[in-house]
C-alpha cells in the first residue's frame, strides 16, 4: 500500500499545476451543476415491509386522494379574542390556498368545525396531489404567501402538518465557518507558520465542496435525506483537516530530519499517506454499513457521507502533493513571531515521559481510566429513543408554533393522526363492519377521537382517521398503535407519518444488531490486515466501544436529563433521535479508527526497529502526540460548532462525537494504550504462523530510505515533532 501511495504523490507532485488544473476543473463544475441542476434533498420514511408501507401502497393503487400529503393552515385570535371575528381574513386565506400549485381541496374551519372549543384557535386542513415528500419547499413558501391576509389583519398565521414538517427549509448556520476558524487558530499553533496551516483548511474545503457537490447531484437519481448534506459536511471538514494535518506534518518532520523537498514528500506520502487510505478505508466502511438497516434514509446519509470522505482521501492523495511541490520552502512561509526551529530528543518529551511511567504501573491506569468511561456510560443504560417532530424544532419555525398552537386547542395527539385502512377484497372487516371498527377503537384509552370514514370511488377501499390522546413522540403513543394494532383484523393496516415513524424505530432496533456485528468484524479484519496482529485490532475495538458508550452517556446526560442544558442553549429536554446511536456509531467507530490506525502504525514502525513493545509505545506516543492532539482539537471544535444547528439530530451528534473524539485522544491514547500495551508486551503482536500466510501483506511501511528505517534508536536524529515549528 505504501508503493500505491507513494507512486500517486510522486505522479501528482511531478505535475503539479496539471493536478490542481484538474481538481479546480472538476469541483467547479460539479459545484456549479450542483447549484443549477442538483436534485432536492428529502426523507423517505418508509420502512420496507412494514404495516404503514402496505397501507400506504394500498392507498396509491385505490385511493390516491387520500394517499396525498397533507397540511394545516392554522389561525388564532390574540389572546381573549375569537377567530370568528376575523373570519373575513381566514375566508380569504383560504381562497388564496385553493390556488396554490398542488392543492386539490381545503377545509373551511367553521364549516368543517376545526375551531377548538373556546373558539380562539382553528384550522384549515390542506390535501395536494402527491405525497408530502414529493412538494419540496416551494409550495410552502406559496402557501406562506397565501395566508397573509389572516396575519395583516392581526390574526396569527401558521403553516403546520406532516407536509410543513417534512419540507420546512433548514435554517442557515455558521457552524462550519466557526469551526474552520478554530480549526485555523490551532492551526497556526501547530505548524507555527501561516501557510503550512491554511494547506489543510484548503484541503478540507475543496473536497467538501466537491463532494457534497456530486451529492447533490446524486439527488437527481435517487432519494437522498435532508439530513446528509450537513452530516456529509460535518464529516468532510473533520477528516478534510485531519488527513491534510497528518501528511503535513510528516513530510516537514521529514524536512526537519535533513531530507529533500521531493524525498520528505515521498516519504511522507508513502507512510501517512497510506494510513490515510486505511484510516478514510475504515469511515467509508462504517457509513457504507448503514445501507444494511435496509432504510432508504440512512442508506443515503451513509453512502453520501461516505463519498464525501472518498473525495477528502482524494485530495490527501493528489491535490496535497501538489500544493505542497508548488509551495517547497514557502510551507514555512508567514511564520510566527517567536517560533522557531528547535528540536528535543524523544526522551526529552513529556508525552515519552509520561508513556513510560504509565508503562511502569499499568493497572493503576488502566483501572481508573476504564471506571470514568464506564461511568460517563451509566446514563446510556436510560437512554429513550423517539424521531424528531415538529415539537422538537425552533419557535421560530412556523411548523414548530402551528403545532404548539393545535396542542394548545386540540390537545396533543392533533399531531399525530393516524390513518386506518381498510381493504375489502380481501378477509377481514367488511362494508357493514366499519362502524364497530369504529366503535372498537374509539373505546381505546389512548384514543381521543376518530374521524368520518372516507370511502374509495370503486368502494374497495375505507380510510378511518384517527387522533390519540398523546403527542407523536410520547411513548404512550407508541404503546397505543400497537393495541390498536394487536385489535385489528389482517385486513386492515396502520399508516400516517406517526406511524411511518414508530415502524422506522422498530426496523432500527431490530437491524442494529446486525449494523454493530457487521462494522466490527470489518473493522476487525481490516485492522488485523495492517497491522498483522490479533490483539492489536480486538484491543482497538474494546476502547472503540468504551469511547462511544461514554459519548452516548453524555448525550442521554445532556438532552434527555436536561444536565447543562442552559449551557448548551436547550429550552427543553428531548427523546434521543432513533436514527442517532446508530448513524453515531457508524460515524464514531469510524472516525476513533483513524487515530487509532495513525498511532499504531507509528508504534509499529518503531517496533520494526527497536523490537522493545514499552519503548515503541513511548516513541509512537511521543512522535504522533502532539499532531493526533491538534487533529482532535479541530474534530472537537467542528463537532461542537454543530450544538448551534437547529436540527436536534445534528445537535447531539456534534455533542456526542466531540464528547467521543475527547476521550479517544486523551484517555485511550494516552493512558489505555500504552497501560493495555505494556501488559500485554509482546503478545501485542501475536499472530498465528497458520493465519500469518493466509493473510494478504498491506503493511504500512515507515519513514523512506532503508537506512533511516533501519538505524537503531539510539542512531535516530534527535528530533521531536512535537517541538517543530
Amino acid at each position: 500500500m505504501n508503493r500505491f501511495t507513494r507512486r500517486i504523490g510522486d505522479m501528482s507532485a511531478r505535475r503539479p499545476w496539471a493536478t490542481i488544473s484538474a481538481w479546480v476543473f472538476v469541483v467547479a463544475l460539479v459545484v456549479a451543476l450542483a447549484g443549477t441542476a442538483g436534485g432536492s434533498f428529502l426523507d423517505d420514511f418508509v420502512a420496507p415491509g412494514s404495516q404503514s408501507e402496505k397501507a400506504m401502497d394500498l392507498l396509491e393503487q385505490r385511493f390516491p386522494e387520500a394517499a396525498g400529503g397533507s397540511a394545516m393552515a392554522v389561525f388564532a385570535a390574540q389572546e381573549g379574542q375569537q377567530l370568528d371575528d376575523g373570519r373575513a381574513a381566514v375566508d380569504a386565506a383560504v381562497t388564496r390556498i385553493v390556488e396554490v400549485p398542488h392543492v386539490v381541496a381545503v377545509s373551511d374551519p367553521f364549516t368543517a368545525g376545526t375551531v377548538s372549543p373556546d373558539g380562539r384557535i382553528g384550522f384549515a386542513d390542506i390535501v395536494f396531489d402527491r405525497p408530502s415528500a414529493e412538494l419540496g419547499p416551494e409550495s410552502l413558501v406559496a402557501l406562506t404567501a397565501a395566508i397573509a391576509p389572516a396575519r395583516e389583519a392581526g390574526l396569527l398565521a401558521e403553516l403546520g402538518g406532516d407536509a410543513a414538517f417534512i419540507n420546512a427549509e433548514t435554517e442557515p448556520s455558521t457552524a462550519e465557518l466557526a469551526g474552520l476558524l478554530v480549526a485555523l487558530i490551532v492551526l497556526v499553533v501547530v505548524f507555527g507558520t501561516l501557510v503550512a496551516a491554511l494547506v489543510p483548511i484548503v484541503l478540507a474545503v475543496v473536497a467538501v465542496a466537491g463532494g457534497v457537490g456530486a451529492v447533490a447531484l446524486l439527488a437527481n437519481a435517487m432519494d437522498i435525506s435532508t439530513s446528509a448534506p450537513p452530516i456529509g459536511v460535518m464529516i468532510g471538514l473533520g477528516v478534510g483537516i485531519d488527513y491534510a494535518l497528518f501528511v503535513v506534518a510528516r513530510y516537514r518532520e521529514n524536512r526537519a530530519m535533513g531530507q529533500d523537498n521531493a524525498t520528505a514528500l515521498s516519504n511522507a506520502m508513502g507512510s501517512s499517506g497510506a494510513a490515510v487510505v486505511f484510516a478514510g478505508g475504515t469511515v467509508v466502511v462504517a457509513m457504507g454499513a448503514l445501507a444494511l438497516t435496509g432504510l432508504g434514509f440512512l442508506a443515503s446519509i451513509g453512502l453520501s457521507t461516505a463519498f464525501v470522505v472518498l473525495v477528502a482521501v482524494a485530495t490527501a492523495l493528489t491535490l496535497l502533493p501538489a500544493l505542497l511541490a508548488l509551495l517547497g520552502d514557502r510551507i514555512d512561509a508567514g511564520r510566527l513571531v517567536g517560533r522557531g526551529r528547535s528540536v528535543a530528543r524523544v526522551e526529552e518529551t513529556a508525552w515519552w515521559r509520561f508513556a513510560h511511567r504509565i508503562a511502569g504501573r499499568p493497572w493503576p491506569y488502566l483501572l481508573v481510566a476504564v471506571a470514568a468511561m464506564v461511568a460517563l456510560a451509566v446514563p446510556a443504560w436510560t437512554m429513550e429513543t423517539g424521531f424528531p417532530d415538529a415539537g422538537d424544532d425552533s419557535t421560530s419555525t412556523t411548523h414548530r408554533r402551528a403545532y404548539d398552537l393545535l396542542a394548545e386547542g386540540f390537545g396533543p395527539g392533533i399531531n399525530a393522526p393516524l390513518l386506518l385502512v381498510v381493504d375489502l377484497r380481501s378477509a377481514g372487516v367488511t362494508a357493514d363492519g366499519i362502524t364497530a371498527l369504529s366503535e372498537r377503537i374509539a373505546a381505546d384509552p389512548g384514543i381521543a377521537q376518530v374521524g368520518v370514514p372516507q370511502i374509495a370511488p370503486a368502494g374497495d377501499t375505507v380510510v378511518l382517521p384517527a387522533l390519540p390522546t398523546t403527542a407523536p413522540a410520547d411513548t404512550a403513543t407508541s404503546e397505543t398503535l400497537a393495541r390498536i394494532r394487536d385489535l385489528m383484523p389482517a385486513n386492515v393496516a396502520i399508516s400516517g407519518l406517526t406511524a411511518m415513524t414508530d415502524d422506522l424505530a422498530t426496523q432500527l432496533a431490530d437491524t442494529l444488531p446486525i449494523f454493530v456485528a457487521a462494522v466490527l468484524a470489518a473493522s476487525f479484519l481490516l485492522l488485523l490486515v495492517v497491522f498483522r496482529s490479533v490483539v492489536v485490532p480486538l484491543k482497538a475495538v474494546v476502547m472503540n466501544l468504551l469511547s462511544i458508550g461514554a459519548a452516548y452517556g453524555a448525550v442521554v446526560a445532556v438532552f434527555q436529563w436536561g444536565w447543562f442544558a442552559d449551557f448548551f442553549g436547550l429550552d427543553q429536554t428531548y427523546l434521543i433521535a432513533s436514527p442517532m446511536p446508530m448513524i453515531f456509531f457508524a460515524v464514531l467507530f469510524g472516525l476513533s479508527m483513524d487515530y487509532e490506525v495513525f498511532l499504531l502504525s507509528r508504534i509499529r514502525e518503531e517496533y520494526d526497529t527497536t523490537a522493545d513493545n514499552t519503548e515503541s509505545v513511548a516513541r509512537g506516543i511521543a512522535g504522533t502526540g502532539r499532531v493526533i492532539t491538534s487533529a482532535a482539537l479541530i474534530m472537537t471544535a467542528i463537532f461542537l460548532a454543530f450544538i448551534a444547528d437547529p436540527s436536534p439530530l445534528l445537535k447531539m451528534m456534534g455533542l456526542g462525537l466531540a464528547t467521543a473524539i475527547v476521550l479517544d485522544a486523551t484517555l485511550v491514547r494516552m493512558v489505555l494504550v500504552p497501560a493495555t500495551m505494556a501488559l500485554l508486551g509482546r503478545t501485542t503482536w501475536w499472530l498465528p504462523g497458520w493465519l500469518d500466510h493466509r493473510l494478504p501483506h498491506l503493511r504500512l511501511e515507515t519513514t523512506g530510505p532503508k537506512h533511516l528505517a533501519s538505524a537503531s534508536m539510539h542512531r535516530r536524529p534527535a528530533y521531536e515533532p512535537d517541538r517543530l515549528c
